[in-house]
């Protein structure tokens, strides 16, 4: 474990793309972690006329029942990062023990397992989230559990041929050998070898999970109970921001979207630049 994160490390620093998406992340984690800090009011707190313009009191003016806004967006970077990374997390979670099974076991396993995989990626998954997300009711939880349900196939696959390569290899021959139990040889043996892709995919799978919560939110599939920038730009639509000259309400939020997003593409990429021997060779 400490080789692999001396090697994400030294991955990291030798990337100028992956060094920026790593500022970014780190900056709206900061947000995240002192949102208490650096917001001046409860984002549910009614502390000002509704539509007050941009000033010292309310950075960016107050929305249609008089919460500020500035407020909302900084504890709305918690709601993005919460769901940007647990989703991808549960997700790879259960991609990296089916794609084991499947790529180490074989027969049966790996027919149900493939077959599962297949399916799975033949269905239309954007309208299959929006149809779950607005039956099982708003919830954030609910969410990120749809979000991980159609995220685990493709890794499922990519961990099934990454174990097909490496249950070949000498020292998993000289583990069974010796008598090693399957499932010692595939979590001691064979996973280390796999929790660089893993890293990977959480990081990449970050940005469309924060992507389609805002989406659903916008929707009206959202928790409404929750402060998300989603749920920011669905009430500056409803609230008619634009007309009412309260730009910053629509584009700070759209802003922190798109930069968090681009942030957990960067580091994706410098990641999986170091993990995918074929884009390392590509780049070069």
């Amino acid at each position: 474990m400490r080789s692999i994160l001396r090697e994400a490390l030294h991955t990291l620093f030798r990337n100028k793309l992956g060094l920026a998406g790593f500022s970014i992340l780190l900056a709206f984690s900061l947000m995240a972690v002192l949102a208490d800090v650096l917001a001046s009011y409860d984002p549910y707190e009614v502390v000002g006329p509704p539509y007050s313009p941009p000033s010292d009191k309310f950075p960016l003016g107050t929305n249609d029942i008089g919460q500020d806004i500035f407020s909302e967006f900084v504890y709305g970077s918690r709601v993005s990062l919460y769901v940007g990374l647990t989703a991808p997390l549960i997700a790879s979670v259960l991609g990296t023990l089916l794609g084991l099974a499947s790529g180490y076991l074989g027969g049966l396993v790996d027919e149900f397992v493939v077959g599962a995989v297949d399916v799975m990626l033949a269905l239309p998954s954007l309208p299959l989230i929006v149809v779950l997300a607005a039956y099982l009711g708003p919830s954030l939880n609910n969410i990120i559990l749809i979000l991980a349900f159609f995220g685990w196939s493709g890794f499922a696959r990519v961990v099934r041929a990454q174990v097909l390569s490496l249950r070949e290899r000498p020292y998993v021959e000289a583990a069974r050998a010796v008598g090693a139990s399957g499932p010692r040889i595939m979590f001691k043996h064979i996973l280390p070898h796999v929790i660089p892709l893993i890293m990977a995919n959480i990081v990449l799978g970050a940005t469309s999970a924060i992507l389609t919560e805002a989406g659903l939110s916008f929707l009206g599939l959202g928790d409404p109970t929750v402060k998300s920038w989603g749920q920011i730009l669905r009430r500056a639509q409803a609230g008619h921001a634009l007309d009412q000259g309260l730009w910053l309400w629509v584009f700070v939020p759209g802003l922190g979207i798109a930069l968090l997003g681009t942030g957990f593409t960067l580091l994706g990429m410098a990641i999986e630049e170091r993990v995918n021997p074929r884009l390392r060779f590509t780049r070069r």
